[in-house]
């Protein structure tokens, strides 16, 4: 098929297919959306750079960038998939036929809810010092231990699970991956109030909860290869993008860009102030570009620590956002409330800023992967890498 085939075969589809969606939906649980994400998924342009044995179309990079340039212009969601879905591309690469085949399309569709448990209260920027436990039974794993800062798990269907499972082994050989089903007994879910006075956040006490054969992912005891795959597409994920202002109010045209509140807040003759602007626009920018690029040069199921590099740069955005929102707004910036909406979008998106600096690995981790796998600088020194886990010293 030729580009121009694809074009005209894409949009009209589209013109055929998409009447609108609500522009809101729910981050976390099931997809709202998850009528219209099964037709997208049902004609192979979900995942179009997939085979079709897995809802996709076999096409090239450029290809599936028509598929996407039409449905970004039609305003439709569900395309691109098979570089941001991180939940259905680490099933994809690495779970079994079995699991995958059930799997993967309800992710595709947005049929399942997920979240992540990963960090732990003794293992948060060093997650191969995970101490919840998998031990094997008869049909697969129980699973005892405790989980934090877990998005979306009380209302999760499955959650993406690190556990140790050869505690004689050093840290990063003796963990596996598992989709552990989240509605079950032993499974309890507490949820963390936040600075920004919501409770997306949860710790999950994990007891004696079962996990099924098949939902182990990669080999036993290969988990932390897992692992990289999911964090190259989390890292992809938030480097793209981050949330938006919460009251959707916006400027009296709802635009809640810097330059639009710059305009309605008459300061774009100030030099500093354009200055200040111009420079938020050439970051955000130049990290499309370079997302971009690491995109591209990610083969399915395999990590890129170029990732992080996008992760890192959005924190700075983001933070550089909040600082020249303050500015623009002056004292009103103090105001918070439905009747200020302006001044409580920049509060809620001055203290949002620090979840991208935090989760999905701090920047400080984030500087260190750069450092080492980007950069070729030395290794930080690790006392306990060689160290079977068991002998490891805990505070």
């Amino acid at each position: 098929m030729t580009d121009e085939q694809l074009r005209d075969e894409v949009e009209a589809w589209l013109a055929a297919n998409w009447t609108g969606l609500p522009a809101h939906h729910e981050s976390f649980g099931r997809d709202p959306r998850s009528a219209w994400l099964a037709k997208v998924r049902d004609a192979g342009w979900a995942v179009p750079r997939w085979d079709a044995e897995w809802h996709g179309r076999g096409l090239s990079n450029d290809q599936a960038k028509i598929i996407e340039r039409a449905f970004a212009a039609a305003g439709a969601p569900g395309t691109g998939q098979d570089r941001s879905n991180l939940w259905a591309n680490t099933a994809l690469a690495h779970a079994t036929d079995s699991f995958k085949r059930t799997i993967v399309p309800q992710l595709l569709a947005g049929e399942v809810g997920m979240c992540l448990l990963y960090s732990e209260p003794g293992a948060g920027s060093d997650l191969a010092a995970v101490r919840t436990r998998a031990e094997k039974v008869e049909g697969g794993w129980r699973v005892t231990g405790q989980k934090v800062w877990t998005s979306g798990a009380a209302v999760a269907d499955y959650g993406m699970l690190i556990a140790r499972t050869d505690w004689d082994v050093p840290k990063h050989r003796g963990i596996s991956f598992f989709f552990l089903p989240m509605k079950q007994a032993g499974v309890e879910v507490r949820p963390l109030r936040q600075i920004t006075d919501e409770a997306h956040f949860n710790e999950v006490f994990i007891t004696d909860a079962f996990v099924p054969e098949e939902n182990l992912l990669g080999p036993l005891n290969g988990g932390w290869g897992v692992l990289q795959t999911a964090l190259a597409y989390e890292r992809s994920v938030m480097g793209d993008a981050a949330r938006g202002p919460r009251s959707g109010a916006g400027g009296p045209k709802g635009d809640y860009s810097l330059l639009g509140l710059a305009q309605e807040a008459g300061r774009l003759d100030d030099p500093v102030v354009r200055q200040d602007v111009a420079q938020v626009i050439a970051w955000r920018v130049l990290n499309k570009l370079n997302t971009q690029r690491a995109k591209a040069e990610l083969a399915q199921g395999t990590s890129s620590s170029i990732m992080s590099l996008g992760k890192l740069a959005m924190s700075r955005i983001l933070h550089e956002e909040a600082r020249v929102r303050g500015l623009l707004l002056g004292p009103e910036s103090l105001l918070e409330g439905p009747e200020h909406p302006r001044a409580e979008d920049a509060n809620f998106l001055a203290l949002n800023a620090y979840f991208t600096s935090i989760g999905g690995g701090t920047d400080q981790i984030q500087r260190n992967i750069i450092g080492e796998r980007v950069l070729g600088l030395p290794r930080e020194p690790e006392v306990d890498r060689t160290v079977p886990f068991r002998e490891v010293r805990a505070g």
